[in-house]
């Protein structure tokens, strides 16, 4: 596999980036996956919650077949309250941090097909008037959105459309840069569905005959604990989510390289699934290393607590400050790539 698939995945990323899917909020998101797996040749269909499973095809296996799994749903926060000066109060979707996203541009997305830009901002902001900004927590109570219009009552607010329910999106600020660095929020885990587009693209134009079936399945709900609580293609025996790989003290994985999950706060992956990612990853000598992840849940594991007998494994390519302003590399992207192929043999 030449890095020319991992290049592809990092500007297919980028692209999927701009479209806004808090979790709740993904039908764009469904539909930009959806048509370039179809671009590129590949079945799929949508299930009822929006998660969109491709099929790569391969041969029948004594050991079963085998999924990836991806989430293209993001965090974000949701309109909770307009109050009486104009301004937004939100509860967040999924594991947003108030402090990560103060002074960040967003879109207000309405009911009705209106979108309203703003900014998230600390109450009372001015250092010139509270001597107290710098010192004060932020929460979702002492941050709010301030709306781009010209509004200074709840009013005028809802004359605009903007209602309690509307989603509220963080811009992405996604950038690759010349050094190979792919900053933006929410790698976690759109990075992930690009790496299995780059991964679709190198088997279609490299005719690699896979030796089991192999399948993809790009979930909508796994920022809130049940993206991957789905009932599997009946030949499935094992699912390996392709998700962020943890960087930050007491870990040893940064941004170049692939992580390989022992163990998470649901508990060890398989032992099996495990060994053979290693033993896949040394065989194409890809950049690699194990972690156990302190704080982590993944789409793999909500597949298990659904009832599937499966074996369940866990990799990413290493993403630097998750829940924010997050860092990968393409070598990581690459590195990622590699121990898929070498997992499968091909």
């Amino acid at each position: 596999m030449t890095r020319v698939y991992a290049d592809f995945a990092a500007r297919k990323a980028i692209e999927l980036l701009e479209e806004d899917s808090p979790t709740g909020f993904t039908k764009k998101a469904t539909a930009w996956v959806k048509k370039e797996f179809e671009t590129l040749g590949y079945a799929t269909r949508t299930s009822n919650k929006g998660a969109v499973l491709v099929d790569f095809g391969g041969v029948d296996s004594p050991e079963g077949a085998l999924l990836f799994e991806a989430h293209a749903d993001t965090l974000g926060a949701i309109v909770a309250e307009i109050k009486g000066n104009g301004r937004l109060r939100v509860s967040k979707i999924g594991g947003l941090c108030a402090a990560n996203v103060e002074t960040e541009n967003v879109t207000v997305y309405t009911r009705v097909g209106d979108e309203y830009e703003g900014t998230f901002q600390l109450c009372n902001p001015s250092l010139h008037v509270n001597k107290d900004s710098a010192s004060q927590e932020r929460t979702f109570d002492s941050i709010e959105v301030v709306i781009d219009e010209n509004v200074s009552s709840a009013e005028e607010v809802r004359a605009l459309g903007i209602e309690v329910g509307d989603f509220v999106c963080p811009c992405p600020r996604a950038h690759i840069t010349e050094s190979g660095f792919i900053k933006s929020r929410f790698l976690d885990d759109k990075l992930s569905v690009a790496i299995l587009l780059g991964f679709a693209k190198f088997v279609k134009e490299e005719n690699i005959r896979l030796p089991r079936h192999v399948y993809a399945l790009m979930t909508t709900y796994e920022e809130v604990g049940h993206g991957g609580a789905v009932i599997l293609p009946k030949d499935v025996t094992e699912a390996i989510s392709v998700d962020m790989g943890c960087v930050g003290n007491g870990l040893r994985c940064t941004e170049h390289q692939c992580s390989i999950c022992v163990k998470d706060s649901g508990g060890p992956y398989d032992y099996d699934v495990t060994t053979k990612l290693i033993e896949g990853a040394k065989k194409e000598e890809a950049d690699y290393v194990t972690d156990v992840y302190p704080y982590y849940g993944s789409d793999v594991e909500a597949t298990l607590g659904a009832g599937n007998d499966i074996r369940h494994g866990l990799i990413g390519s290493g993403v630097y400050a998750s829940h924010g302003y997050e860092r990968s590399h393409i070598d990581g992207v690459y590195a990622t790539m590699k121990t898929i192929k070498g997992y499968l043999g091909v």
